[in-house]
């Protein structure tokens, strides 16, 4: 159950991105055709006032199809009509009176030679593959050539609507976040052990859940913030706890803390015993700030994230959901608080300027505007390429790090 609390989270974050994008471009007049959460082949779809809304198959995000994200070209046609035409010749004069227009920039011309080459491609006799790759051209250069296409919208307007899915996703974050503070987040802790962590120095030392921590390498300690200290401060040392368990005192092995987060840990939750709540005004201001916090460590990272200890940190959706389910075990306040990290993470690496997430599309967008001329869709396939391909490395490194993770590596 936890793991799908896990997945659903993920899937209502990447849904809110996608959402963003779908409204806005509604609200500046550019109708979008499709509305995916993962990506096609489609598991499941329904279209609705001319819109096709699927649950996608490959689950690594999600689209929205806004027409006409490119500026058409001549070689446009070749792709979608080559197999027509190799096997209906007749087919031709239709295609070339739509590229010569297209070419030559005239696109009034061009969308009513359209309507004539798909009178044509109804009576001709194609495969199916060929067909369905003409279809498609003839869709996809209707949508191009249409006055909502969004090549044609002017720089703000196509700003909006791609910078509207991380928005979304970091103004989800701050709500989140407030949510936890409103809610309250814990202000003191007990020396008993409320849960602990499987396969951590804490759990093989032997502490349970409902043990007292009453000293470390046989010193007292007298609440949980000298314990959290010597953990912290112990610099990796072994550490061995002496608890009441029962009303019985006991001593434990000796346990190596590990570094997670910048601090060393063994692997405990502590009982919470006060929660310190919020109004809301301050708890927007409490969350705020706390995206700041994690946007500047996140800045850090990718500058430095060819070093090992930062590629350590890299992560997949697999991960991701481990994660989330662990969280979910631990209560709502710290799964609220994780689905809040990954809202933002969604939000902040999409403003990334790598086509084709959506920083490289405002980057574009916003060269265009200084152009004043639309990018040829060549261009934004070459430079796709490059993106993609550091996607998919960063991704093979994320899923390398989960795999590891689950094995104990």
């Amino acid at each position: 159950m936890t793991v799908v609390v896990a997945i659903a989270g993920l899937a209502f974050l990447i849904l809110i991105h996608e959402a963003g994008h779908f409204f806005t471009a509604l609200a500046v007049g550019m109708r979008p055709r499709r509305f995916y959460v993962g990506f096609p082949p489609a598991l499941v779809k329904r279209e609705h006032n001319g819109v096709e809304y699927g649950l996608g198959m490959i689950p690594l995000g999600g689209y929205v199809k806004i027409p006409g994200m490119h500026r058409p070209a001549a070689s446009d046609l070749d792709l979608y009509f080559g197999s027509a035409l190799y096997e209906e010749p007749r087919l031709l004069p239709a295609v070339d009176r739509v590229k010569r227009p297209v070419a030559e920039g005239d696109f009034e011309t061009a969308r009513a030679a359209l309507k004539e080459l798909e009178h044509a491609l109804a009576d001709a006799r194609l495969s199916a593959s060929a067909n369905r790759a003409a279809r498609r051209g003839v869709n996809e250069l209707e949508d191009a050539l249409g006055p909502e296409s969004y090549w044609r919208q002017r720089t703000w307007k196509k700003v909006a609507v791609i910078a509207a899915g991380p928005a979304t996703n970091l103004l989800f974050a701050v709500l989140l976040l407030a949510v936890v503070y409103m809610v309250g987040i814990p202000s003191a802790a007990s020396r008993r052990v409320d849960t602990v962590d499987p396969g951590t120095p804490a759990a093989n030392a032997g502490l349970k859940a409902g043990d007292t921590i009453v000293g470390i390498n046989r010193i007292s300690t007298r609440n949980f913030s000298e314990v959290r200290d010597t953990i912290k401060s112990s610099g990796g040392a072994p550490l061995a706890l002496s608890v009441l368990r029962n009303g019985q005192y006991v001593e434990l092995s000796a346990a190596k803390p590990i570094k997670r987060g910048g601090s060393y840990i063994l692997g405990f939750r502590p009982a919470i015993v006060r929660y310190k709540r919020y109004g809301p005004v301050t708890s927007v201001g409490l969350a705020g700030k706390d995206v700041g916090y994690v946007a500047k460590a996140m800045g850090s990272w990718l500058v430095h994230v060819t070093s090992p200890a930062n590629r350590k940190q890299i992560s997949t959706p697999v991960g991701i959901v481990h994660t989330s389910s662990e969280a979910v075990h631990q209560g709502f306040r710290d799964y609220l608080a994780i689905l809040a990290l990954i809202s933002l993470s969604l939000a902040l690496l999409n403003l990334l300027p790598l086509l084709p997430l959506d920083g490289g599309h405002i980057a574009f967008s916003i060269v265009e505007g200084i152009r004043g001329k639309a990018v040829g869709r060549a261009v934004y396939e070459r430079v796709s390429m490059i993106g993609i391909a550091l996607i998919l490395f960063v991704y093979v490194i994320g899923l390398s790090n989960d795999i590891g993770n689950f094995h104990g590596g």
